[in-house]
């Protein structure tokens, strides 16, 4: 833990030598949370968490950034866009993570103008610099936004040892990528799709499921769930209500894949 502390010092130190503040990317996930808490430890009300908010975030998702942020004591702000303005990341193919993160960090921008901050903030992490395909890490390069976890070397597990340092309720919180990961590669990203996934993971969600996604084959919803919890979707119970839900959401067909939750199952490795 004394490690940690000084890792905390470190990055504090550094987010609070930045003259005018920082705006922080902000989704309210573990990474985006642990640098909110650390910028606001360093400079206060000059710390502000933007979250860019568009289809490919669910609600559920929004209304946790909004209690974390209160959680952390950090000034909060939402700024609005649509990744479907762009028909690039509509197409959906390898480079859809570059267009939405060029976009979403340009409105971060827009807004860390209007605030009269200069420092964009987000929450890429040692761990993420892994080799696979992750085109959005050229974007956060282009924009030149900072990451001070990726600065400090900050692993994924080093994030998470830092949220529970701040007693952040999000510190065991599974990684969650835009809803427009669950779309394979190839197929369009629309409006209908995107809000079908997000009807039926809040069913998962409020069945009590932490880790899952619900991929979308062109109306076949493909039930992914974390290995720890697999077995509970074997439950006659689940099945038949999850049948019933997940196709009132537009789905024709719904099916469990007995592999499991797994990254990159429909897109290129390295997303969710």
């Amino acid at each position: 833990m004394s490690d940690i502390a000084g890792t905390i010092n470190e990055i504090t130190a550094d987010l609070g030598s930045r003259d005018g503040g920082v705006v922080v990317a902000f989704s309210g996930g573990v990474d985006s949370s642990v640098v909110a808490a650390l910028a606001h430890d360093a400079l206060g009300d000059d710390a502000v968490a933007v979250t860019a908010r568009s289809e490919t975030l669910p609600q559920a998702e929004l209304e946790s950034a909004t209690r974390v942020a209160k959680e952390i004591g950090i000034r909060h702000e939402t700024v609005s866009f649509s990744e479907l303005d762009d028909d690039r990341f509509v197409e959906n193919d390898d480079e859809r993570c570059y267009y939405c993160r060029t976009m979403r960090l340009g409105e971060l921008y827009d807004a860390a103008a209007k605030l009269g901050i200069d420092t964009v903030c987000d929450g890429t992490n040692a761990s993420d610099i892994d080799g696979g395909h992750r085109p959005g890490l050229q974007a956060v390069d282009e924009q030149e936004a900072y990451s001070p976890l990726l600065a400090h070397g900050v692993t994924k597990a080093q994030v998470r040892a830092i949220a529970s340092s701040y007693d952040l309720s999000v510190a065991d919180k599974p990684s969650m990528a835009c809803l427009s990961s669950r779309i394979p590669t190839g197929q369009q990203v629309t409006e209908a799709r995107l809000s079908r996934i997000e009807w039926a993971e809040q069913f998962l969600r409020d069945w009590g499921f932490s880790q899952f996604r619900v991929r979308d084959h062109d109306g076949m919803a493909r039930i992914e769930i974390g290995a720890d919890e697999l077995e509970a979707a074997f439950d006659p119970a689940f099945a038949r209500a999850a049948r019933e839900h997940i196709q009132e959401a537009g789905f024709d067909t719904v099916t469990l894949d007995l592999e499991g939750y797994r990254t990159g199952s429909v897109s290129p490795e390295g997303e969710n």
